[in-house]
């Protein structure tokens, strides 16, 4: 199958928000607050509730042991994320299990994740190697501007042969699932900003 890169995405999920009547207003924040805007975010596109004065944020941590990728799986099938129509999702079955997520919202951008050891990791392609026109300048912006991508890492990764960018987040077997489920937004998001972000390195369009 091909791999499609972070920059068809980015167009779709444009595409998309477009086609909701939303429109893009840019906002400064103190840099810690990046989370809480996501959020705010999120639940003023989906819901158009009032975030003002809704409460505190209600993410709550797993106390009662770590996940294992089925489980995990289990409950976000379940999750709003998923009844809502924002994603779609399904279980890779296999010695080493995983959850393949089709993130509808961000034009069907698919992300990885899985459960190993004490850890949760999700991950999205972005673009391979050779569609990068200067590697050793964009490893050194990355390395410079990765900061602004909460939550997010940018690795480089040999598959079948050929060298891909990947974003991808980690965090706690023992966390909470709305935690699970707003690194998993973030990875989304942080995979659309990317490609606008690093858009003079790339040899398509961004």
């Amino acid at each position: 199958m091909e791999k499609k890169t972070s920059a068809h995405y980015q167009r779709e999920f444009r595409r998309r928000l477009r086609e909701q009547g939303l429109i893009k207003k840019e906002v400064w924040i103190h840099p810690e607050r990046a989370s809480q805007l996501r959020e705010i975010e999120k639940r003023l596109r989906f819901s158009g509730e009032n975030v003002l004065t809704d409460g505190e944020n209600s993410m709550t941590s797993r106390t009662n042991g770590t996940w294992h990728t089925t489980d995990l799986y289990t409950e976000i099938e379940k999750s709003e994320l998923i009844s809502s129509g924002a994603a779609s999702v399904e279980l890779i079955e296999g010695v080493d299990p995983s959850i393949h997520l089709e993130m509808r919202d961000y034009g069907d951008l698919p992300i990885f994740v899985t459960v190993a050891g004490e850890q949760i990791t999700a991950d999205a392609v972005l673009w391979p190697k050779s569609a990068v026109s200067n590697a050793a300048g964009f490893n050194d912006a990355v390395l410079r501007t990765h900061k602004y991508f909460p939550l997010s890492t940018i690795s480089l990764e040999t598959v079948n042969g050929e060298d891909y960018y990947y974003m991808f987040g980690a965090l706690s077997a023992a966390s909470g699932l709305d935690d699970v489920l707003v690194e998993i937004d973030a990875l989304a998001s942080n995979v659309i900003n990317a490609t606008e972000a690093y858009g003079e390195f790339l040899k398509f369009d961004s």
